[in-house]
């Protein structure tokens, strides 16, 4: 994912967060990036050092260009991931092919602080929370999760209540 030259984080082992907005900084995004991979990948059976994942916090504006470069929507949204490759299982429901071992960058994500405050705040909750939940999110999207049949988006969503519980977070879906 191009980026700027800012300030780099390196929250944990494997995972490198870039903070362009500061208003990020109140919200210990490499430190929640860093709980939210760990978390992740431990579920999944994947050892987390031997993973890397870059995380971006940027503004809605910034989010929005990168939509409508990568995606055609130039608008912004809450969290967009990169996959390193393409790990989608060959039918909807079925687990993702596991990452190569051999190459272990699982790619990137940005979240927009305007848009997570938002949803948040609308939602009644902790922003903390809402990022943490979205970085989760993210980072099944990299591994090859996502919500496009009722079946897949069953198991996603199954994968985050299970994730976010270990993190002692309440189920985003109730």
């Amino acid at each position: 994912m191009p980026t700027p030259p800012a300030e780099v984080a390196e929250a944990a082992p494997g995972v490198e967060t870039l903070v362009e907005d500061p208003r990020w900084e109140g919200a210990d995004l490499p430190g929640r990036a860093a709980r939210a991979a760990a978390a992740t990948l431990a579920h999944l059976g994947l050892d987390p050092a031997s993973w890397e994942i870059a995380v971006l916090g940027c503004d809605d504006a910034r989010i929005a260009e990168l939509n409508a470069t990568f995606r055609a929507k130039p608008r912004p949204t809450n969290v967009l991931s990169w996959p390193s490759e393409d790990r989608a299982p060959a039918r909807p429901g079925a687990a993702p092919a596991a990452p190569d071992p051999a190459d272990p960058e699982l790619g990137d994500l940005a979240l927009a602080f305007d848009t997570c405050a938002r949803e948040a705040a609308a939602a009644g909750k902790p922003l903390g929370d809402h990022a943490t939940h979205l970085i989760v999110h993210g980072i099944l999207h990299l591994l090859g999760h996502d919500h496009e049949t009722e079946a897949d988006a069953a198991r996603m969503e199954r994968l985050e209540v299970e994730i976010l519980g270990k993190l002692g977070l309440s189920d985003p879906y109730s």
